[in-house]
């Protein structure tokens, strides 16, 4: 279970939002009652984020070109399909189970606490440790989800699903036990409430390192220097993929609260969820002024990235900050976004979906600014866990990429990517009946 200290009470949750007057006098609920409340949270909640996983299979559908689309929806079902079982073979075990410092332990999850309620024994603020299990393995899901779009069209298969159990058996539980497991950076007193560094800067990163190994897509950039865009196939699926997210991020964020047994919990996880909204409403706002000025258009998919943005970078701490201050911390989310995108292509850097500015760099982005609201978060340890997290995250994609690219490959043929990898891995095509004209029935 995560080891945090977010819960605040109900005077201080109502004083985060600009409410005067003393908090009123709540009847505490037994404590059976307290843990079916917790469970039941982070069911639902996990049920949120779990739909998350469509929300970036229909957004990377949208981004690609139709050639790939079958293959980038197999990718990300697959994906989730994987990090469920290694994060129930070692992953979460080795992320909460007697955490030394910096490591858990290696072994299959189970559930004793579970005896003890049936039992009739509820700790006090208790839930469920499967129910615990389920919300946290989506977490690990959408980490995986983020190199998912950024890689996209140009990489094997069977290497990025291998990469995927890397990732989420490895890489990510490790550095998440150094914060939610109770760690070196928790005893240092970093704070991150639902991962904006520990997921999306993790996935950030991790693309990050195999967007350069892999090397950018066939005509992205010129030998002149010019970069030639390739727009996707389908806007309105990536808009509807990102209203999807928008949904699931309410379970994202809401569900770390960790409880839901007391008014207090109640307050802040409303607050949550307020605070959440507006900070992606921030950043679509932010991101289209910022292309109007720059561009003199809108760009959709600026804004569609700038609301992922807004949402990665209250992620950090979306239970302190008023609602004002929510919505400034997402248009900077949304305007890193607009900054980063052409930054990546100067570096010849291809993201196809934009994954990397708005999950890893308003990532860090939402880190830092957690000092802004939470008076017992330094500004000097958030950054030492951004750096610490970054460079074991880098480190160990870069090793993990460079053995794949070795010895099983990692990049498809140039013939196969110009046909595209549905014909070319799957065999089959996302929509047939297109361009072969009028078909008679």
């Amino acid at each position: 279970m995560r080891k945090q200290t977010y819960i605040k009470t109900a005077a201080a949750s109502l004083a985060a939002f600009g409410l005067l007057g003393a908090a009123p006098a709540f009847a505490a609920v037994d404590s059976e009652t307290a843990y079916v409340l917790n469970t039941f949270s982070f069911l639902v909640n996990g049920a949120l984020v779990m739909w998350m996983a469509a929300g970036f299979a229909m957004l990377e559908s949208g981004l690609v070109r139709s050639k790939n689309t079958a293959t980038i929806c197999l990718k990300n079902i697959a994906l989730y399909s994987i990090a469920g079982i290694t994060f129930y073979l070692v992953g979460y075990n080795l992320m909460y189970l007697d955490v030394t410092g910096f490591i858990g332990s290696f072994s299959p999850f189970w559930s004793p606490d579970d005896a003890e309620a049936l039992a009739g024994t509820f700790a006090d603020g208790g839930y469920s440790a499967s129910s615990d299990w389920f919300f946290q393995m989506v977490f690990v899901a959408t980490a995986a989800s983020i190199v998912s779009g950024a890689l996209a069209e140009r990489i094997k298969l069977w290497s990025f699903l291998g990469f995927v159990v890397l990732l989420t058996a490895i890489i990510y539980p490790i550095q998440g036990s150094w914060v939610w497991g109770g760690g070196w950076l928790a005893e240092m007193g970093f704070s991150d409430y639902a991962g904006s560094t520990l997921v999306h800067s993790v996935g950030g990163w991790a693309a990050l390192s195999g967007a350069i190994i892999l090397g950018a897509r066939k005509g992205k950039y010129g030998t002149d220097g010019r970069v030639h865009p390739i727009p996707g196939a389908n806007l309105p699926l990536a808009t509807l993929g990102t209203f999807v997210l928008w949904l699931g991020w309410f379970g994202f964020n809401g569900g770390s609260v960790l409880a839901l047994g007391s008014a207090a919990s109640a307050i802040e996880m409303a607050n949550v969820f307020a605070n959440t909204n507006l900070a992606a409403a921030g950043g679509v706002v932010a991101a289209m002024i910022l292309t109007q000025i720059m561009y003199k258009k809108v760009d959709l998919t600026m804004a569609l990235n700038g609301a992922i943005a807004g949402l990665v970078s209250i992620t950090a701490e979306p239970a302190d900050p008023s609602m004002g201050m929510a919505i400034l911390i997402g248009a900077v989310g949304g305007i890193i976004v607009v900054l980063a995108v052409p930054l990546l292509d100067k570096l010849k850097i291809d993201d196809v979906v934009g994954a990397i500015p708005a999950h890893l760099f308003a990532g860090i982005w939402g880190t830092i600014a957690v000092a802004i609201s939470d008076a017992e978060a330094s500004f000097v340890t958030q950054l030492i866990g951004i750096v610490a997290i970054g460079a074991f995250v880098l480190v160990l994609s870069t090793i993990f990429w460079f053995l794949l690219k070795v010895t099983i490959g990692i990049r498809v043929d140039e013939e196969e990517e110009v046909t595209g990898l549905d014909k070319a891995e799957l065999g089959l095509e996302a929509y047939p009946e297109f361009g072969r004209g009028s078909q008679t029935l």
